[in-house]
């Protein structure tokens, strides 16, 4: 049997009362999410992050790119034959 969809749909609760609607909607408090204070401390952040750890910058090499379009640095054997708009553009933008 075919059903059109467009037609207007009639339900029982077309009659319903609008005390009856507000009593079906959930509190705007229901969706707080209740924290076990004895088991919340595993998920709490640092207060001092360590700076420790050192970078190592390198500049890119003569054999390598960067690509105009993800500006990630890449060797030349990945360098498409298409040339972007801003520069030289890596196989996998192409």
């Amino acid at each position: 049997m075919a059903t059109d969809y467009d037609a207007p749909r009639k339900n029982d609760d077309d009659t319903e009362s609008i005390e009856a609607i507000k009593e079906r909607i959930p509190d705007k408090l229901s969706g707080v999410v209740d924290v076990d204070e004895e088991h919340g401390e595993g998920f709490a952040l640092p207060d001092v992050i360590s700076e420790d750890h050192d970078v190592v910058v390198v500049p890119a090499q003569d054999d390598e790119f960067t690509c105009s379009e993800c500006f990630i640095v890449k060797h030349h054997s990945l360098m498409s034959t298409r040339k972007g708009k801003y520069g030289q553009v890596c196989i996998e933008c192409e």
